[in-house]
């Protein structure tokens, strides 16, 4: 019987072929969705070529800043002595200029020092930043270097070996030895 309540069987395999040429399409379309968009509502759009990223690639830090990370992380559990640079003992500003001394750059010595001449952070920390934080010490600032998402290591004070520990927040700056990524 074949009318209008004669059922219908599709085409082989028509169900499937569909479904691939609507998945190629999105998969195509996909990285161009917000210049189509425009496109459709009537607005004109510029469709990036499939050789411009459409957001930049995340930025390793430089191999120096593994260098003095791995550094520091090395000094931990070391004494804390004011002045120190090493290799037995270290202040704070004394353990952040070692350790990018032994990777190869030149820091000013001093936190204060650190934070004035070196360039600020711009956007997410990275490891190998260093940031400053006010303190009640002699030189009235602290400085610590981040390790790790969190993380930085440190040498706070008399009495507290240098240390790895969570960052803590409040500090004045934070900069970034070896350029201004």
């Amino acid at each position: 019987m074949i009318g209008p309540l004669a059922p219908r069987r599709p085409a082989p395999g028509g169900g499937l072929a569909v479904l691939v040429v609507v998945t190629v399409l999105a998969a195509l379309a996909g990285p161009h969705a917000k210049a189509l968009r425009g496109l459709v509502a009537g607005g004109r759009a510029v469709i990036a070529s499939p050789a411009t990223p459409a957001a930049p690639a995340i930025r390793r830090p430089p191999p120096q800043s593994a260098r003095a990370v791995t550094f520091a992380l090395r000094q931990r559990g070391k004494l804390y002595r004011w002045g120190a640079e090493g290799p037995g003992a270290y202040d704070c500003s004394g353990l952040t200029w070692a350790a990018w001394r032994a990777a190869g750059v030149a820091i000013p010595r001093t936190a204060a020092g650190q934070l004035a001449g070196l360039p600020r952070v711009k956007g997410r920390l990275q490891p190998g930043d260093l940031l400053i934080y006010a303190s009640r010490g002699p030189s009235r600032r602290h400085v610590a270097m981040v390790v790790g998402r969190g993380r930085m290591a440190e040498a706070l004070g008399r009495g507290i070996p240098v240390r790895s520990t969570s960052i803590r927040g409040g500090y004045l700056g934070a900069v970034r030895p070896g350029g201004g990524r």
